[in-house]
């Protein structure tokens, strides 16, 4: 029976480890991956300490500090959670079934899907959900990204460097991004190609991605622009599916949780970009993953003076 099990290997789960370690409580770690979100993030200006430094290093530097700690790590994902009598929980992953005291749910997002034909298919051969992972890959071809916030731009912006030519295709007519990074795509060397208003149908190809079919919104008339890449930057999923039925959702499939990240039910914690809080940046997460483990202490001391 371990004190806490952490649920998540990024920002807010790490964080939570190496103050959990720090109040010497019994925990365990549960990643499915290393990083979380940062990992796919090429440029960070807005976390404080550092003017600039790319998300693998990062995270890197969040990993050299739980590892002085002893938490135990494993790399399984969870696939349930469930209340066990007494108030205790069962988290069950592809590796096992682990009690605990308390939990922190904090699994962060995951890319959202365009949902069209061809986007399955061609997945890893010219369609990507990472454009640091995957941008050096198509260097000289013509690629589309899709999207109109803060990633798409971003995304752009660092296929640019590489790629012939970039069509940058919105559905909404206007961008939903940071002014700077607005800026930023307006000073680009290379135009970028901006396609606002426009929904995609299609992806098309052979063996590898060769065109992408897009329509503007509100009409029937399709355009095939002929593509090698696709990067898909429409927004991110909760990683929440093994909390169904058992945890309250609002209508983005968030974790509702209040103010010191207690869910519904007493014992339970949910940090980061799972939770139901208005902005998913970095530092906040991190400062979620801290404020859970200081919560799940002083949830296990009043559990035992009650006990006594």
């Amino acid at each position: 029976m371990y004190e806490l099990i952490i649920i998540g290997g990024g920002p807010a789960g790490m964080t939570a480890a190496v103050y959990a370690a720090r109040k010497r409580m019994n925990a365990l770690m549960l990643m499915k991956e290393f990083g979380g979100q940062p990992m796919w993030t090429m440029d960070i200006e807005n976390y404080m300490g550092y003017q600039f430094i790319t998300g693998p290093e990062l995270m890197e530097k969040f990993d050299d500090q739980v590892k002085k700690f002893p938490i135990e790590i494993k790399y399984e994902e969870v696939t349930g959670l469930a209340v066990n009598a007494g108030g205790s929980f069962t988290v069950t992953s592809d590796g096992g079934e682990y009690q605990a005291e308390s939990v922190i749910v904090a699994s962060g997002k995951r890319p959202r899907r365009l949902e069209v034909p061809g986007e399955t298919e061609f997945t890893g051969r010219g369609v990507s959900y990472c454009a640091t992972c995957d941008g050096p890959l198509f260097a000289g071809k013509t690629v589309a990204v899709i999207g109109g916030g803060n990633s798409a731009l971003q995304a752009a912006i660092e296929v640019s460097k590489v790629a012939e030519k970039v069509y940058l295709i919105s559905l909404l007519n206007r961008y939903q991004a940071d002014p700077i990074v607005v800026e930023k795509l307006r000073e680009l060397q290379q135009p970028v190609i901006e396609l606002i208003g426009y929904t995609t149908k299609a992806v098309k190809g052979s063996q590898t991605v060769e065109k992408l079919v897009i329509a503007k919104v509100g009409e029937n008339n399709e355009i095939e622009l002929d593509v090698q890449g696709v990067f898909v930057e429409i927004g991110l999923m909760p990683n929440s599916e093994y909390c169904e039925g058992l945890l309250n959702f609002n209508e983005y499939r968030e974790v509702v949780t209040d103010c010191r990240t207690r869910t519904n039910i007493p014992g339970l914690f949910a940090a980061g970009d799972v939770n139901n809080g208005p902005d998913k940046q970095i530092v906040i997460a991190a400062g979620d993953g801290a404020k859970a483990a200081l919560v799940a202490y002083e949830y296990l001391l009043h559990k035992r003076r009650v006990q006594r």
